[in-house]
Formats: C-alpha cells, structure tokens, sequence
C-alpha cells in the first residue's frame, strides 16, 4: 500500500514517533520495514476519534495518558498463541519438572509459576492442564501460576476462558472433555475452561519494561515468544530479572526461536529452549 493510496496520512516523523514510543513503553523495536502493520493496526483508531492523519492522533497520545494509551498498546501488541504450543515444552514438564519439584518441595508443598506474556490464555491453561494431570489432590500441593501480558484485551479473554472450536485443535477430546464444558444454544460451538484449571491460575497486567511487584521465588518461568521482539540490551537485562525471580534449579522456556547466549553461565542448557538456572 502507498502512501497516496492510504486513507490517512502516515509521515516519517509521526512513524518514527510512534516506533520510539512503542519501544519506551514496551520494550519492542519496530523496524522501518514495519511500516504497513503499523498503520494497519491504528487505522481503526483513527477512525474511532474522527481524525484526518497521525498527527492529530499524536497529539492526543501526547496529552492524555489513560485510556487511549492501553489501546494503542494493545493494538500493536503482537499475540499468537496456542493451546500446547511447542509441545515438547509440556512433556518435558510431565516427565522430568514436575517430578523433580515434587521431590524438590516435598516439605513445604510450594510449587509457583509464571507465563510472561500469556496472550489470551492458552498457554497457562495448557500448564494448568499439565499441573492437574501430575499433581493429585491427595498429595497436598499448593501450586499456582501467575500469568501476565501487557494486552489488557487478550487479558480479558482469558480470565473469562471461553474459546471457539478451532482454537482447540491442540487439545486430544479426552482433555477436552475433561478440562472444558461445551456450549449450548447460543452458546454453540463455544467451549468454557473449567474451574479446577481457571483456580490454579491468576491474569495480571503487567509492562515487562516497568517495575515487577512479585518477589518470587518462582520454580519455573514461561517467556516464549516475548524476547524475540526485543533488542540485544533489552533481552540480556530482560533474562537477568527471570534469573532473579527463579529460585534454586528454576527452569526457564523460551520461545522456538529464541535462545540464551554461550556467555551465560548463570543457566544450563537443556535442549529445544529449555534452560535451567544454575544453583
């Protein structure tokens, strides 16, 4: 799409703004070649306030800082995700995380962990899913997972946990008989998270680049697909606060495409993303 042929006008000045405002408050870097998928996401902005350009919109990003804020965040705000995406993340959690924190925490029964960028759910419902599979009741596990995203839409999405059809391709019908109750009426071909998994799970906003109010210590961290967008400085400073909050032998995954550099002694390597921090 040119520039002649757009509905409003998008300068070099007010798209370098909006890059430099994007990584300010979000930490990702928008390349030039990004162009198009910016516009595209604030056009319908534009539209909603009556505005002719981007400059007009500037200035109100400028002057108000509440409620269009979060929405410009949110419309540039990348979510993909999938219900047991990367699956061999999950056996893995199955056959070697979940049994050494059972042995790990055998006495004080404590097991916390946290999906950074959980998007619109399916990643910490997944985990809860795992969890309620390998931990039993009659154990007397407290495990909870913390899930965070900047997105305050796809926030909202999933606390509610209520999915179409097609968005559950990843799961076999025995889980989803299991872990979902199906729609009815007019309802129909939507499919609602039961309780037992939406209790083991807290959605919180979160600005990965603002200040983290949780202490820790957490046992296993999910940032995947989230440092990708970032710059080298951004992502070393970003892996050094998960090192942080994880606790002794805390395990950290990452996304497909995403991995720590040789220089950091501080993890050990595990395969396919996976890393585990180095008592």
């Amino acid at each position: 799409m040119t520039q002649l042929e757009r509905e409003f006008e998008l300068s070099d000045r007010e798209f370098d703004w909006i890059r430099a405002e994007v990584k300010t408050r979000t930490g990702i870097t928008l390349s030039p070649q990004k162009r198009d998928l910016v516009y595209n996401r604030l056009v319908h902005r534009l539209r909603n306030h009556g505005f002719s350009n981007f400059r007009e919109y500037r200035k109100l990003l400028e002057e108000d800082h509440g409620e269009e804020l979060v929405e410009f965040t949110n419309a540039l705000t990348t979510n993909v995700t999938a219900f047991f995406r990367e699956p061999h993340h999950f056996e893995y959690l199955r056959s070697h995380v979940f049994p050494e924190l059972k042995r790990q925490h055998r006495s004080d029964r404590r097991v916390r962990i946290w999906s950074a960028g959980c998007s619109s759910g399916e990643e910490p419902y997944s985990i809860a899913m795992t969890i309620a599979e390998n931990f039993s009741d009659a154990e007397g596990f407290d495990v909870k997972i913390l899930a965070t995203d900047l997105d305050t839409n796809v926030l909202a999405h999933a606390s509610a946990g209520v999915y179409t059809e097609h968005r559950l391709s990843g799961i076999d019908e025995k889980r989803l008989s299991r872990w979902f109750m199906r729609g009815k009426g007019a309802n129909d071909g939507q499919f609602r998270v039961r309780d037992e998994l939406r209790d083991l799970i807290s959605f919180k906003q979160l600005n990965l680049m603002e200040e983290w109010p949780m202490r820790g210590p957490f046992d296993l961290i999910f940032c995947r697909n989230v440092i990708i967008y970032f710059d080298k400085a951004t992502q070393r400073k970003m892996i050094d606060r998960y090192g942080d909050l994880l606790g002794p032998n805390g395990y950290l995954m990452l996304g497909h495409s995403e991995s720590l550099s040789a220089e950091r002694h501080e993890f050990q390597s595990l395969g396919k993303t996976m890393h585990r921090k180095v008592a």
